[in-house]
């Protein structure tokens, strides 16, 4: 008799969560861009940072708002979730592996899909992108160019415009 009530409590408590959460998630969320807290994030370059909008980049479905400098070159790379852009200022040029090279302005989407190579150059103005992540954690994987990971300083030094671009801001 005690374990059956026991039980239903534990029961009844995760039905309340459950509830609540699902309250939470229905509420509405509003992230001025105004107010983001950008920083640098690990193994991207200096030139670009990233402010969080929205849930955990660590854990997957996260949104989030990046910006990069006139010349800022993100290398060749991949990410394990697929990866949603949409470019809200700005002028940039996404370059694909095995494909032809984008312009991308203000209003452009672009979607890739998980682990699909590609390199990232913020051409004029303060690129400003909006990143919605998929269902896995954020991650970044450099590649050189016979397509084989590199760590991400070695991507970083091998870049020479991300480099320029990088003690310009020091």
């Amino acid at each position: 008799m005690l374990r059956t009530k026991h039980a239903a409590i534990a029961l009844l408590c995760l039905l309340v969560a459950v509830q609540l959460s699902a309250q939470e998630a229905a509420q509405p969320n509003y992230a001025p861009a105004a107010t983001a807290k950008f920083a640098n994030f690990p193994g991207i370059p200096e030139c670009a940072m990233g402010a969080v909008q929205q849930g955990d980049p660590a854990k997957g479905n996260a949104v989030l708002l990046l910006k990069a400098r006139p010349g800022c070159i993100i290398p060749w790379h991949w990410h394990t979730p697929t990866e949603r852009l949409m470019l809200i200022s700005g002028r940039a040029r996404a370059e694909m592996k095995d494909g032809s090279a984008v312009s991308l302005r203000s209003g452009d989407f672009m979607l890739m899909e998980s682990k699909h190579v590609h390199q990232f150059t913020c051409l004029s103005g303060t690129c400003m992108l909006f990143n919605v992540t998929g269902d896995a954690p954020f991650d970044i994987h450099y590649v050189d160019p016979s397509g084989n990971e590199i760590p991400a300083d070695q991507a970083l030094k091998a870049n020479p415009k991300a480099a320029a671009s990088k003690k310009k801001a020091e």
